[in-house]
């Protein structure tokens, strides 16, 4: 089940740099794949999954089409999805500066 939030001015904030981030780091990996696909499977996967959580919340968030309750409204929502963003982006810039 999905509800429109109204969210605050800071939120709203928050949440438009979340997707401008989400939407460089997208950019970037459209450009430069082989930082993931460099990877062994191993750690790959991982990677994988992280960026479709932290990059999925961060574009789903400004729509505010989020569940209502449970542990997909904590996945999706801040703190956890920006943690989630910020370490996706801290594990690429590693990735890029290393190889």
């Amino acid at each position: 089940m999905t509800m429109w939030r109204k969210e605050s001015r800071y939120g709203q904030e928050v949440a438009l740099l979340a997707l401008l981030l989400a939407a460089g780091l997208a950019v970037w990996l459209l450009l430069r794949p082989e930082l993931i696909t460099g990877l062994p499977l191993a750690g790959r996967l991982p990677l994988i999954v992280l960026g479709i959580w932290a990059l999925g919340a961060a574009f789903l968030r400004p729509y505010g089409v989020l569940p209502r309750r449970g542990w997909q409204n904590r996945m999706l929502t801040p703190p956890w999805s920006l943690l989630a963003l910020g370490l996706f982006a801290l594990l690429l810039m590693g990735q890029a500066l290393s190889g």
